[in-house]
């Protein structure tokens, strides 16, 4: 009876407001598939494998739309007839099994010229491939599939560190720190990345639900049309809050 009453509320939601796009990325996660034998164990020690598997295709626009409709920003929860609610460290350890706990990295905005650097430096790339690029992404951003082509062409010439590093952005740009694009990840990100001895202390699962949140707050406003963030981890969640 409570399955059915929940539902029931959440069809009603639905009625009052349009329901938002989903910058879902989970098909452009499958589609790459698992990194290469050559860094396999790498990616594995970062802490993020669980990523590979774990992203759903498309989310279920109607059912999370109605869970917007009762966030609240102030308290950073969803205030449903059942209760209050929200998403927390331990579901995303226990669903994601990511890390939780260790360093918190500051994800600092970017100046155009750092971020060609960066690529530089860790990607291999030219500055006017780069500055292309950028250009045409208007920002400190790059093209998803631009970063899995540099992935490729990466593994092809055996420069695995700086195939990892693509390999890496490219998941995290699809997953825990996916933007409301559906084509482009933040360069920022790689700042994440730049140390891979060092990047396996991080608490990744602090990281994704900071930024879930934020997410929230931004679709939550009656003039949003849009959710970033990772929709795997909002959907997952929210299906055993109305169990």
């Amino acid at each position: 009876m409570m399955i059915l009453m929940n539902f029931a509320f959440l069809y009603t939601s639905i009625q009052e407001r349009p329901e938002l796009k989903l910058s879902s990325q989970g098909r452009k996660v499958h589609s790459l598939g698992r990194p290469f034998l050559a860094i396999e164990g790498l990616v594995a020690g970062i802490g993020l494998s669980p990523l590979i598997a774990c992203s759903v295709d498309t989310g279920d626009r109607g059912f999370l739309s109605s869970f917007i409709e009762r966030w609240h920003r102030e308290t950073s929860s969803f205030h449903l007839p059942m209760g209050e609610l929200t998403i927390t460290l331990d579901d995303v350890s226990s669903l994601l099994y990511l890390p939780v706990v260790g360093d918190l990295h500051a994800f600092q905005p970017l100046h155009v010229d750092d971020a060609v650097q960066m690529l530089v430096d860790l990607l291999m790339v030219s500055v006017e491939s780069i500055r292309a690029e950028i250009g045409q992404c208007r920002g400190p951003y790059v093209r998803l599939q631009w970063v899995r082509d540099i992935y490729e062409c990466r593994c092809q010439a055996g420069h695995w560190i700086a195939a990892a590093h693509a390999y890496l952005h490219h998941l995290l740009g699809c997953t825990l720190l996916a933007n409301k694009s559906a084509t482009n990840v933040h360069v920022v990100n790689l700042k994440a990345l730049r140390d891979l001895s060092q990047t396996g202390r991080y608490a990744w699962g602090m990281a994704a639900l900071v930024h879930m949140y934020d997410q929230l707050n931004d679709a939550s406003i009656s003039s949003s049309r849009q959710l970033g963030g990772y929709i795997t981890l909002l959907q997952v969640t929210n299906m055993f809050f109305i169990r």
